[in-house]
């Protein structure tokens, strides 16, 4: 069957156009970090993780308290050129918490991946979380490395999905990865 060129560009665009299949759960998503924070904290800042913190003055309220829904904002590093943000899903206690994110560790050789409820730890000298450390599947703890975070981002009450924490999390697994190190 002969195709004209025309036919052919407009069966391409109607393939394009298609709706994508909605996902089941926001847990389902594999991608970058910053539309799955997007997604999961109501906070509607594009770009690049490492611009958000200076993206949210003015539009969202920041702190350095954590929130069940605010955004952790991670600065840019040599490990992080891109920076991270991630979604607070149970604080669990004042240098505890527990976070929801996307394209963090491995799975099979491949990020992108959402985990829920990993642990997160203040290590900062003042109790600021201004330094954390995170959960890394590949070492099933908290990762080596230490992280600047330039604080919380706080997205409209009630935005966040709430499926960013589990029925169950593991508070105790939590606590023994922060502090039995």
């Amino acid at each position: 069957m002969f195709v004209t060129a025309s036919r052919r560009f407009g069966l391409i665009l109607a393939l394009f156009a298609a709706p994508l299949p909605a996902a089941a759960s926001i847990l389902d998503y594999v991608g970058q970090c910053v539309p799955f924070a997007r997604a999961a904290s109501g906070v509607q800042i594009y770009g690049d993780a490492w611009t958000w913190w200076d993206q949210a003055e003015g539009r969202y309220p920041r702190g350095h308290a954590p929130r069940i829904g605010a955004v952790v904002a991670f600065a840019r590093s040599d490990k992080l050129r891109l920076g991270h943000v991630a979604v607070v899903s149970r604080i669990v206690e004042k240098r505890v918490l527990m976070l929801t994110h996307a394209n963090w560790s491995r799975e099979d050789g491949r990020r992108g991946f959402v985990e829920q409820d990993v642990t997160l730890f203040d290590v900062s000298p003042d109790n600021d979380w201004s330094q954390v450390r995170v959960w890394y599947k590949g070492v099933t703890g908290l990762g080596g490395s230490t992280y600047a975070v330039h604080g919380f981002i706080y997205g409209p009450k009630g935005a966040s999905t709430p499926q960013l924490s589990a029925r169950q999390p593991d508070y105790v697994g939590s606590l023994i990865d922060a502090y039995a190190q």
